[in-house]
């Protein structure tokens, strides 16, 4: 017999349905339910590599650890990463399988994935207690209603009901959640049960009048309604964002285990991808992390990194057009850290040939660090682990970029001290391993030699763990379902399926 399932969508994007998915995922798996998390289709430059070498969303992969399961294809069968306004690689599996633009996608491309992606919801139902999907968007984007694979398409395919959550905190709310309903056609309506409210500040009491008339005119109930609480947007989608201390300009700031801070500016690049790696740095007492786009904001900058990006040669046009690109080539020149992950490593190099991802050709890169990149057809996935000053280090792959290392020192090596990846010329390091920095040992003797070379009186604290922090993240979202929803009844929903003769609210979706 197959598991239980549910749908979270959401009546916009950012409603919060990658928290709440991974808040009941969490919520479930402490009342000893064996739950899965599931992405039909997403869309982000925010991916990971799983054990079996396949690429899916980083919201997936923080779900599954939500769920204490290791991730898999299944949960995130399509990905799309964008490579401009029009066009996007499309990862099918794990795999990438092309570039194609939105129309050519949504035109056909789209609707014939659904047998795909409806077998790994079965996959992951029979194997599992309970499955827990995350649609994308809103359920109402009538104008892709007809293709849809991740929202309606897959909760009709599945007889999964649906529970909406609307972000409380952007005003219309009500509005949002009557809409979302109202433009849906009766099959669809037939599947959403109810309405979970988000990021509520004040007095509950103050809400309830206006979830009673919203039950009186939809005949839909409020399944909670959750606080709001900063810094619980953990592995986002997209978007300039320390998940794990909340939005990077309003992030608190523990205080530094040494006399002074160390300020980290991060080059906020054009598609920049797998902005979480710098998560870890922000999760360090005394370490303030901002994202920068103009050259004096490296000026105070102890540690300057250029991050990952999925238009390598694009984020270095744009380097140059700002300025940054002559505040990176000095700062290197006068020996001031500087770190490039992934695209921002390979951009520090002395020439890319791209005939894969920009097709620009033969490109001069910035030239600080002896490596030249050659793009590949293939795209390397991998799960590396190595040594880096004394210390164990795991992190990932994700990239088509193949760097020939010509000199400098080694970065990340064997345990035989054989160079594994990337290099080192004075105070600039780079790799293409991300995650790197979510190992304490490495993360607090890479910060070390930083505050030597910058010469900052800044000490790493001896005991902070990521992974704990971040099951500690995890947790509290735990908690807010748990404290907040109406979990008998939502339990009842996953269990059962969505309530029998809930009423159609017109006029319904245009024909």
């Amino acid at each position: 017999m197959s598991g239980g399932g549910l749908l979270v969508a959401g009546t916009t994007s950012d409603a919060g349905k990658s928290v709440v998915t991974a808040g009941i995922c969490r919520w479930l798996v402490r009342q000893g339910v064996k739950v899965a998390p599931f992405k039909a289709q997403n869309m982000s430059l925010n991916s990971f590599v799983t054990r079996e070498g396949a690429e899916i969303g980083r919201a997936q992969a923080m779900q599954a650890q939500a769920c204490r399961v290791e991730p898999t294809a299944l949960m995130n069968p399509v990905l799309l990463k964008p490579g401009g306004d029009r066009s996007s690689q499309v990862v099918l599996m794990g795999r990438p399988v092309g570039e194609m633009s939105a129309r050519g996608y949504h035109g056909g491309r789209q609707e014939k994935l659904l047998g795909t992606v409806l077998d790994c919801l079965d996959r992951l139902r029979d194997a599992y207690d309970a499955v827990i999907c995350e649609g994308a968007g809103s359920p109402a984007e009538i104008n892709l209603r007809r293709t849809d694979i991740v929202n309606m398409g897959i909760a009709r395919g599945a007889r999964l009901p649906v529970l909406v959550v609307g972000d409380i905190d952007r005003g219309g709310v009500f509005a949002s959640f009557f809409g979302t309903v109202a433009l849906l056609s009766p099959e669809d309506q037939e599947l959403v049960a109810g309405f979970l409210v988000n990021k509520f500040r004040g007095d509950v009491s103050l809400l309830e009048p206006g979830l009673d008339m919203l039950h009186r005119l939809t005949g839909r109930r409020s399944y909670g309604v959750l606080p709001f609480r900063h810094g619980l947007g953990i592995d986002e989608e997209d978007g300039l964002r320390v998940s794990l201390r909340g939005a990077v300009r309003e992030s608190a700031v523990a205080a530094p285990a040494g006399e002074e801070v160390l300020r980290v500016a991060v080059c906020a690049v054009p598609l920049m991808s797998n902005f979480t790696d710098v998560d870890a740095l922000a999760a360090e007492p005394g370490v303030v992390v901002r994202f920068v786009d103009r050259p004096d904001e490296l000026a105070d900058a102890d540690l300057v990194v250029v991050p990952g990006t999925r238009g390598t040669v694009k984020a270095l046009r744009w380097l140059r057009e700002r300025g940054l690109a002559d505040a990176l080539v000095r700062r290197a020149a006068e020996g001031r850290p500087l770190l490039g992950i992934c695209g921002g490593f390979q951009l520090l190099g002395e020439h890319i040939e791209d005939d894969v991802e920009s097709r620009a050709g033969h490109v001069d890169g910035l030239g600080v660090l002896p490596v030249r990149v050659r793009f590949a057809r293939g795209k390397t996935l991998a799960r590396p682990v190595g040594e880096a000053f004394g210390e164990r280090v795991e992190g990932y792959e994700i990239h088509h970029g193949v760097a020939e290392v010509l000199g400098g020192d080694p970065f990340i090596s064997d345990d035989h001290g054989h160079s594994l990846d990337g290099c080192r010329v004075g105070g600039t390091w780079g790799t293409h391993w991300h995650g790197a920095l979510e190992s304490d040992g490495f993360r607090r003797a890479f910060l070390r030699a930083v505050a030597e070379r910058a010469g900052r009186r800044f000490v790493p604290a001896p005991d902070t763990s990521f992974a704990a922090l971040r099951e500690e993240q995890l947790d509290r979202l735990g908690d807010l379902i748990e404290q907040h929803a109406d979990t008998d009844a939502l339990w009842r929903l996953i269990e059962s399926g969505v309530p029998r003769g809930l009423p159609f609210i017109p006029p319904g979706a245009p024909v």
